[in-house]
């Protein structure tokens, strides 16, 4: 486990003969010390609990804390301003959560997107990239899954502006890259451009560079460099074709589609719009 868990916090004023009520101090304590998630093992070695005490201390507070998953013996607390939600918001916990994990993670996507104002669709989950599989997370109301990047170190990111704690987002340039790459799990080409199309303002031409070096993806920087044009980019998209190497595939726009017949090779992408998005 990373250094944070190392010394794990000891909620002031428990001792080994005082146990009943441990967890809810525990809890109170992680409160006032602005942490709204623990660990079992946090919670065992602050409390003095054993496992299976603190097991059946937390059933009977199941209204108050909430374990992530049955997997992971992970808990967030759910203040009163929080319970009809069924969860404190997802800023506030996710960073522990995965360095308890130890793993990277990130805020990706259409969820991304959004926490820099592109809400074209109200999206019902929130997605997260990592580096290996898991399977989706509901804690009260919040639907949570998990994107798969094995070079996620490489990806830049930034921390969430204004979130309750540190929570890594990738930047937009990355964002716009991302959904991209992963349009066919996220509604298509169609809705992909439609969430891309405001987050372009926020792309500097050195920032989309850096990421193209990062990814190192020729078909996907070929379907961005394309929408780039389209959406009247042309300096961002200008960067995406000097970076392109010189002999590049002949490839579809989308990769899952059966509605629209091909079409022309778009020069200098080596594009086919076969999903009718900017075909007049």
């Amino acid at each position: 486990m990373r250094a944070l868990y190392a010394n794990e916090m000891s909620a002031p004023g428990l001792t080994k003969n005082r146990k009943v009520g441990a967890v809810l101090a525990f809890a109170d304590a992680r409160l006032a010390a602005g942490h709204v998630a623990f660990s079992m093992s946090q919670l065992v070695e602050g409390t003095a609990l054993t496992r299976s005490a603190a097991k059946s201390q937390l059933r009977r507070l199941s209204h108050k804390i909430v374990r992530i998953s049955k997997a992971h013996p992970f808990f967030v607390i759910v203040s009163p301003e929080h319970g009809l939600r069924g969860s404190p918001p997802v800023d506030s916990w996710l960073d522990d959560y995965f360095q308890w994990l130890d793993h990277p993670y990130y805020l990706a996507l259409q969820s991304a997107a959004s926490a820099y104002g592109s809400n074209p669709q109200s999206i019902q989950v929130i997605q997260v990239m990592t580096d290996k599989p898991r399977r989706p997370v509901t804690v009260g109301q919040l639907h949570i899954v998990f994107f798969v990047k094995r070079s996620i170190q490489d990806t830049p990111t930034q921390q969430l502006a204004n979130a309750f704690a540190p929570t890594r987002v990738s930047t937009p340039a990355a964002t716009a890259f991302d959904l991209i790459r992963y349009a066919a799990r996220i509604g298509g080409i169609g809705r992909t451009v439609e969430t891309l199309r405001p987050l372009l303002p926020l792309i500097d031409q050195t920032a989309l560079r850096g990421v193209l070096e990062a990814e190192d993806e020729t078909a996907t920087a070929q379907r961005l460099g394309y929408i780039l044009e389209k959406t009247g980019k042309p300096k961002l998209a200008a960067v995406v074709e000097h970076w392109l190497p010189a002999k590049r595939p002949t490839i579809p726009l989308a990769t899952m589609s059966a509605n629209h017949p091909a079409g022309p090779v778009a020069s200098p992408w080596r594009i086919v719009d076969n999903s009718g998005e900017f075909q007049s």
